[in-house]
């Protein structure tokens, strides 16, 4: 896919184990020297641990790789979650032989000849257990009776447990404490250091460069080496995934803000890719156009967007403090006896959930503002305590029903008079000069509840 564009000869960062890109650091070394050494000697049981990732799988392939096969019989168990009667089954298969009963103990007894016969003709039969740590415990300490298939100075079965970390937990129980007196050679292999990491993608790039051109940049070597904790797999994975991105973005070498890109996406933190930030001022531009084609407080609509886009910028409200036309002595020509029936009503309760109810006058004229449609509005913030009746008195020095439903029609949003939410930005319409006279009916009094 990248080949090319990075001059390489194919993709050197497989994550599946490939022994033609071995890299031997000395613990690796260690274990490889292990596993030739315990077999060659015939020492019986040898056992490799190590972390996810580190290798360990790489090192017995390699190994495989270069063992004379006619002379080594391998018997490779990948699933370890085996009976010991079905692991003894599966010796015969691979040794081309049938297994004529289920008996474990005459399945034993039947083997000891076979592989004597094997060791005469110079023959050594090797059994692998892969991913040893998915072995039963029963299974584990059954092991120690293969080991019993010996000569006088040699074991006639040599057989090599690769695991996890938590492998040599489970040798120290006490249930596998003969197993574990029987274990003749073992390595750990442990993650590289900064040093070995780096030296590792070197040498896994200078298997298939066609040139000297750099393919990554010291910084973006230096964060993927940080973040891969030493475990070529982390690093193989995180190098291919830069190599694609960096292609995708036609970058050469790769750089450090690819590998933080890439680092981010296997963090699980989503980080917006170049394209997304190209285009987020059209798409930006375009959402403003819009809001200011649709609401004519073209104003406030902007700096809510501001707001939202620049979430520590303080909301920016136009402030009005009096203004002239809002006096109370113009706007509020009620009588001073019907202003004392108004206070005396539900209106101190406004805001909690009892509704409010307006003591009815029989039929009496009533001054009401009509909005302004050229003048700009007054915008408030609900505070805590406050309440749209309360907030209307504030403003135009007085207040009623029909004056807070007319400010309720200019904010649709609000739904019930009596409920307002703390932060709430309520548009008060500025009144002309002009009253509107409006008759109300003479009703029955309502009892208030």
């Amino acid at each position: 896919m990248y080949q090319n564009f990075y001059n390489l000869k194919k993709e050197p960062f497989h994550i599946t184990p490939d022994p033609e890109f071995l890299f031997l650091s000395p613990s690796h070394k260690q274990a490889l020297g292990s596993i030739i050494y315990g077999v060659i000697n015939k020492k019986g049981f040898v056992v490799i641990t190590g972390e996810v990732g580190v290798g360990k799988t790489t090192i017995l392939r390699s190994y495989l790789e270069k063992v004379e096969k006619p002379k080594v019989k391998i018997i490779y168990i990948f699933n370890a979650a085996l009976s010991f009667k079905n692991l003894l089954k599966t010796i015969y298969k691979e040794l081309g032989l049938d297994a004529k009963t289920d008996d474990v103990v005459e399945l034993l007894d039947q083997l000891y000849p076979i592989l004597l016969e094997e060791y005469k003709q110079g023959h050594t039969v090797l059994l692998i257990v892969d991913e040893a740590q998915n072995m039963s415990v029963e299974t584990l300490e059954n092991l120690r009776m293969l080991s019993n298939l010996e000569t006088s100075k040699d074991k006639l079965l040599q057989i090599v447990l690769i695991g996890q970390t938590e492998f040599e937990k489970m040798l120290n129980l006490h249930e596998l404490r003969q197993l574990e007196q029987r274990i003749a050679v073992r390595s750990t292999i442990i993650p590289f250091t900064k040093e070995e990491s780096i030296d590792y993608i070197k040498h896994r790039l200078a298997m298939v460069a066609i040139d000297d051109t750099p393919v990554f940049t010291k910084g973006a070597l230096k964060k993927i080496v940080r973040r891969a904790t030493g475990i070529p797999r982390n690093i193989n994975i995180l190098c291919d995934n830069a190599l694609i991105t960096g292609f995708g973005y036609k970058k050469k070498p790769v750089n450090t803000n690819i590998v933080k890109e890439v680092i981010a996406d296997f963090g699980g933190k989503a980080k917006p890719s170049l394209l997304r930030w190209a285009l987020a001022p059209t798409a930006l531009i375009l959402l403003i156009a819009g809001l200011f084609l649709i609401d004519p407080y073209k104003g406030l609509i902007l700096s809510r967007v501001e707001n939202f886009i620049l979430p520590n910028k303080p909301l920016s409200i136009p402030k009005v403090e009096n203004p002239a036309p809002y006096q109370t002595q113009e706007l509020n020509p009620i009588k001073e006896e019907n202003k004392a029936s108004i206070d005396k009503s539900d209106i101190s309760q406004a805001g909690q959930s009892t509704p409010v109810k307006e003591e009815i006058k029989p039929l009496e004229e009533k001054i009401i503002p009509k909005p302004s449609k050229t003048s700009s509005p007054v915008i408030r913030t609900v505070k805590k305590g406050d309440s749209l009746f309360g907030l209307t008195k504030k403003i135009y020095g007085y207040t009623d029903a029909k004056l807070v439903e007319g400010v309720k029609q200019n904010n649709p949003r609000i739904k019930d008079i009596n409920k307002i939410l703390i932060g709430e930005e309520i548009i008060f319409p500025e009144v002309s000069d002009n009253k509107a006279k409006v008759e109300v009916k003479a009703e029955k009094p309502q009892p208030k509840p």
